[in-house]
C-alpha cells in the first residue's frame, strides 16, 4: 500500500489551526526564560566580579579573578540578548 506524504507544513498564517498558534506561543515564553537565565547568570557573575574587586581584595589573584568574572558576565548577557533576538525573529517568521 503506497501513501502519499502529506505536508503539514501552513503555507500562510492564515492556515495555522489553534495547536499550532499554541506551539508558537510555547515557543516564545520558552525563548523568554532562556533569555531569563542567561541574565541570571550574567547578574550573577557581575556581583560576585564586583564584590570580589570592591570588598575581597586581599591579593592580585582575588581582583583579576573579581575582573574575569565582570568580563564574563558582560559577555553572557550580550550574548544572551543577542540568541533572544535571533530565536524572536526565527519564530516570528514562522508566525
Amino acid at each position: 500500500m503506497c501513501r502519499k506524504a502529506v505536508n503539514h507544513e501552513p503555507s500562510s498564517p492564515e492556515e495555522l489551526i489553534l495547536r499550532d498558534h499554541l506551539a508558537l506561543d510555547r515557543t516564545r515564553l520558552a525563548n523568554e526564560r532562556t533569555l531569563l537565565s542567561y541574565l541570571r547568570t550574567s547578574l550573577m557573575l557581575l556581583v560576585a566580579g564586583a564584590t570580589a574587586v570592591k570588598f575581597v581584595a586581599e591579593s592580585e589573584s582575588v581582583v583579576v579573578t573579581g575582573w574575569v568574572f565582570i568580563g564574563l558576565g558582560t559577555i553572557v548577557g550580550v550574548a544572551g540578548v543577542w540568541r533572544f533576538l535571533a530565536m524572536r525573529r526565527a519564530i516570528n517568521r514562522r508566525d
